[in-house]
């Protein structure tokens, strides 16, 4: 089976911008850098910040953001358990105050409370993020985990060294030991619960720089929107131009989408889209033929959501029934 890599910039407001397509048989490490300067080249942006997850960055990467001239801020998660310094340093480090902050949530009306400390390594900028609530599931999600593995032990422990949930919390003491829980790799694991910690070279405040990172999750929405609600998946074409343009009738689909959700949102309608299309779908216009010659046009019910979207995306209803 073959594979591409698609990418996709959005706006602050999660709209699609572009999207590209890259081969398949290199890594996302390798694809981002030369990724984000041809997005500055093709926008002319001056300025320009880069938001992205620790599995997008290398050491190799972060060089080139940060070479003289380069003209690009970032925002980078950090690899908490392999990176020396955050781990030894960061994480230990005193801050001078924690800043308690609070973030509006899609299907809560209760905000999400963060608690913030900022750190300084040299000329290094880190902000450490404790998430209260994300600390009480990792705790209870490891010691699920844990209690499986005291049970699973009893019945003997060879089944368990492939499963990498249980994996990491065994040790043994040599080739012949039996396997046991490594009670010094559950303590450690509980001192990464809830926190993750970002590296950035922006002005930024303490609160704009987590608040952007948070704004990730509608790059992984957007993906899961393509995916699954607009079917993206699968891909039956061969050739390069005809894969591109199915991704980009995808991305266009997907702009559509957030256009109409948008006007809906501001109009003080909040749709799903499921229920949209049900409705949408089920609007149709009969023609009717009157003894051959006069010809008729009936127009179904407006059911459900149908009168807000119409009004919404600026189409006028036709009557009824028109001639």
């Amino acid at each position: 089976m073959k594979q591409i890599v698609v990418g996709a910039a959005l706006d602050e407001q999660g709209r699609p911008v572009a999207c590209e397509l890259l081969p398949g048989n290199a890594t996302d490490v390798k694809l981002f850098f030369p990724a984000i300067k041809a997005l500055q080249s093709r926008f002319a942006a001056g300025s320009f910040c880069v938001v992205a997850d620790r599995g997008m960055i290398s050491k190799a990467t972060l060089q080139a953001l940060e070479a003289p001239g380069s003209g690009i801020d970032y925002i980078l998660g950090c690899r908490m358990r392999r990176n020396k310094e955050v781990r030894d340093e960061v994480l230990e480090a005193e801050a001078e105050a924690i800043q308690q902050l609070h973030f509006e949530r899609q299907a809560s009306e209760e905000p999400l409370v963060l608690e913030v400390k900022e750190v300084h390594i040299e000329d290094r900028r880190y902000i450490v993020c404790f998430n209260p609530e994300q600390a009480k599931k990792d705790a209870a999600d490891r010691q699920a985990i844990v209690q499986s593995l005291r049970e699973k032990l009893k019945q003997g422990d060879k089944a368990l060294v492939g499963n990498k949930g249980y994996r990491k919390y065994l040790k043994r003491e040599g080739e012949q030991a039996a396997f046991r829980i490594d009670e010094e790799k559950l303590q450690e694991e509980a001192r990464y619960d809830g926190l993750w910690v970002l590296r950035t070279n922006t002005p930024l405040s303490a609160h704009q720089v987590a608040f952007q990172y948070k704004q990730l999750w509608m790059v992984e929405q957007a993906f899961r929107a393509v995916k699954s609600v607009l079917e993206t998946r699968p891909i039956y074409h061969k050739c390069d131009d005809t894969i591109r343009g199915h991704v980009f009738c995808s991305f266009l689909a997907l702009m559509l989408m957030k256009e109409l959700l948008s006007r809906l949102e501001a109009a003080g309608k909040i749709l799903e889209w499921e229920d949209i299309k049900q409705d949408l779908t089920a609007l149709r216009e009969v023609e009717i033929a009157m003894d051959g010659k006069d010809r008729y046009f009936l127009r179904t019910e407006l059911r459900g959501c149908c009168f807000e979207v119409l009004k919404a995306a600026g189409v006028a209803v036709p009557p009824t029934l028109r001639r």
